[in-house]
Formats: structure tokens, C-alpha cells, sequence
């Protein structure tokens, strides 16, 4: 689920806002903990790191000016994202779909559309015959798509209007909300039972733009963004959609979250400061408040954020120190891990917008700025190393 600097249902903000990366836009800190660095280069860690598992940079192969902005996984095998191609044509530019299939990516078209589908952000998977996508739509509505393997439809829904903006879904095998903001309120879109699909409810917040949503169990769940001054959260229960107390973290905002269950839930974002750059914002749910985290990095956007079973969260963005290697934080509720992509060969800037973890698979997506503006899809894997311990290199790298 993805989601961007702070920004309305205005076009070409939606437009520079979710191509430029987050260009966006818990209570007691916990101690400052262990961060493990493990690169590329790296082989055999500390038992659980992570290394990158390809060579050099790997893509989705969208067209020129091409960038990924979410990725949702089933399996190893079975991973979706969604981005747009020729981003800097507004007029022109084009939602796509593509599909992992554990060796290659493939596009999946979306049938029958004569509008298009213009920027989509998010992506969500209730199974394999059921994936969802929301973005923007050419003809200047919200833009819902459902579809498998074999296709996507695009979904009609009254409710949506001129104006409104969707930039985060959400889905299961009873449920699909999509989040966002309408008329300068955060506004949740849902739809459940035997009519999913098909009949649709609206719910309008508090003042603000919601950027991510996650379910954490049949009623219940999390969609998260900002106020324009700070966070905001807003909780499904039984009751319906309820705005939530967190932190009062002046120039904050969420632009994701995940949750583990109705107990355990990580979102993530920013801060933004005087001096123009943002500090990482982290906030851990306990099943009773949200408390803020301290990550291991001061200066650092955070983007995406995906978890396990077992309480581990990865969380993907950008880190300007290292602006030319892919970056994700690994969160296992008291020790946190660095993990960095291939060093560069030459002038770019990496930001890993997104972030899915199945199996023994962590997969982040995103793009790539070269030194001369040109923008490419970007697509880091990373995963156990070698089981024979043999060092794993970047490219043009030696011993």
C-alpha cells in the first residue's frame, strides 16, 4: 500500500507527489537498539539477515519514465504491483499491472477501459482470482480495478466523484476498502459481503487524506495518513470506522501501515523538519495504544511497510545518505536490521516506495532517478544468503 507527501485531490500534485517518491507526503520511545548492516556484499550474517539476491538492479520492464508504486504478494510465486509508465506525460501516462510469476514479470491488461487507467498506487490480493487496484482514472474520477491472471476489469462505483482521490487498498476474502480524501476530509470506500463488488458504502474523517489501510482481522483494521499538522489514524471495529488517539507529533504524517492482528501493528511515515528535510516516523500498536519507535537512521522517508506472523516488519524508503542504494528497515519488536540494495555504478537516486515479504522472500519496488532525470522502474529481492555461505556481490564488485 502506497501513498506520498502530503497532498490532496488536486492532479498534478497527484501527479509529481506519487512519481516523486514520497514526496509526501510510537507513545515512550523504546531504547535506541542493535541496527545490523547487511548489503549486497555481504554473505553469511548473524542468523536471520537478509542479502540482496540480485546482482545489479532488476526491473517490472515498464516503458521509459516508468515507476512502481506498490507490490502485494500471495507467494513466492504469485506477487503482484502496480505503478504508471510515461509518468511525465499527464495527458498520457498509463496505469499498469504486472505480475511475478517466480522467474519473470508480465503485464496484465485492463479489459475494455476507452478511458485508461491513468497513476495507480496500491494493490491489494484477497487471492488469486481476486486482486484489487485503486489510482486515478483519466477521466478524472478515482480509478478501482479488479482482476487475476487472466485480466482486470475496471469497477463502477456511483458513489465516486470528480474530486475524490483513492491512494490505498485493502482486501480480503470478505472485505475491500480503498482510502483517500474527498473534499479535504479523509474518506474510507468499502464493500463486504455476498455485493462485494457490486454495492458500496462511504465514510468521511476528520480533516486530513488517508494514505494506507490493513486489515487485522474479519472487523477490524487500520488506514492511516494526516491531518496537515500531524498523523492520523482512523480504527475499524464492529462499531464501523472511528478516528484513533496517537502521538501528538507536530508536522507528522503516516503513509502506511500493517497489521500482525488485533494486537500487534506497525505504521510508518515522517516528520517533517524546519530545515526541510523529514525524520522517520515509526509507531507500534500494542492492542491498547500506539507508541512511537525509535529507528536506527535520523534522516530517513519511509515509505512502505509489510510483516510476518512471527512479529517481524520490513519497511522500505529512502535514506539520503546512501541515495543511490535501495533501503529497508527490518523492525522485529526490539532489535532493528539495515538493509541496503547493490552500490551504484554511477549518479542515481533509488527510493523503494513499497514493500512485500512471503515466505523467505522480501520483495521491495520502486524506481530509480538517473544524473540525467530519466526515471526507471526499480525491483530489489532480498532473502537468506547462500546456503553454501558464498559471498553474494554487487555488480562490478570483488573480493
Amino acid at each position: 500500500m502506497t501513498r506520498r507527501l502530503t497532498r490532496r485531490a488536486v492532479p498534478l500534485c497527484v501527479l509529481s507527489a506519487g512519481l516523486l517518491a514520497g514526496l509526501l507526503p510510537c507513545a515512550t520511545s523504546v531504547a535506541h537498539a542493535y541496527a545490523g548492516i547487511v548489503r549486497a556484499q555481504v554473505g553469511r550474517g548473524p542468523s536471520g539477515d537478509e542479502v540482496a539476491q540480485d546482482a545489479g538492479s532488476s526491473t517490472g520492464r515498464l516503458q521509459p519514465d516508468g515507476s512502481l508504486s506498490d507490490v502485494a504478494g500471495l507467494s513466492a510465486t504469485d506477487i503482484w504491483a502496480v505503478g504508471q509508465q510515461n509518468a511525465w506525460d499527464f495527458w498520457r501516462n498509463q496505469g499498469i499491472i504486472t505480475h511475478w510469476n517466480g522467474s519473470s514479470w508480465s503485464e496484465v491488461p485492463i479489459r475494455g477501459d476507452a478511458t485508461g487507467a491513468g497513476h495507480l498506487r496500491s494493490v491489494a490480493a484477497a487471492s488469486a482470482s481476486e486482486v484489487w487496484a485503486v489510482g486515478d482514472g483519466h477521466d478524472g474520477l478515482p480509478y478501482v480495478a479488479k482482476g487475476s491472471r487472466d485480466g482486470f476489469d475496471r469497477v463502477g462505483v456511483p458513489q465516486l466523484r470528480t474530486g475524490d482521490w483513492l491512494g490505498g487498498v485493502a482486501a480480503s476474502s470478505g472485505r475491500v476498502v480503498a482510502v483517500g480524501s474527498r473534499d479535504g476530509k479523509a474518506f474510507l470506500l468499502s464493500s463486504g459481503g455476498s455485493a462485494k463488488g457490486t454495492t458500496w458504502k462511504t465514510v468521511q474523517g476528520p480533516v486530513g487524506a488517508m494514505y494506507g489501510v490493513a486489515f487485522a482481522g474479519r472487523s477490524d483494521g487500520w488506514a492511516v495518513g494526516d491531518t496537515g499538522s500531524g498523523p492520523l489514524a482512523m480504527h475499524l471495529t464492529g462499531g464501523g470506522w472511528k478516528q484513533a488517539d496517537l502521538p501528538a507529533i507536530k508536522g507528522g504524517f503516516l503513509r502506511d501501515v500493517y497489521a500482525d492482528g488485533r494486537k500487534r501493528a506497525v505504521a510508518v511515515g515522517g516528520v517533517y523538519q524546519r530545515d526541510g528535510g523529514i525524520a522517520p516516523l515509526v509507531l507500534a500498536w500494542d492492542g491498547k495504544q500506539w507508541k512511537r519507535v525509535t529507528p536506527p537512521e535520523r534522516r530517513a522517508e519511509l515509505y512502505g511497510v509489510t510483516g510476518d506472523s512471527d512479529g517481524r516488519f520490513w519497511i522500505s524508503g529512502y535514506d539520503p545518505k546512501h541515495e543511490g542504494e535501495g533501503f529497508l528497515l527490518r523492525y522485529d519488536g526490539s532489535h532493528w536490521t539495515t538493509l541496503r540494495g547493490p552500490k551504484p555504478a554511477g549518479d542515481r537516486t533509488v527510493r523503494l516506495q513499497a514493500v512485500a515479504h512471503v515466505g523467505d522472500l522480501t520483495m521491495a519496488v520502486g524506481h530509480v532517478l538517473d544524473g540525467k532525470g530519466r526515471y526507471t522502474d526499480l525491483v530489489e529481492r532480498f532473502g537468506p544468503p547462500p546456503a553454501d555461505g558464498h559471498t553474494v556481490k554487487a555488480a562490478g564488485e570483488t573480493e
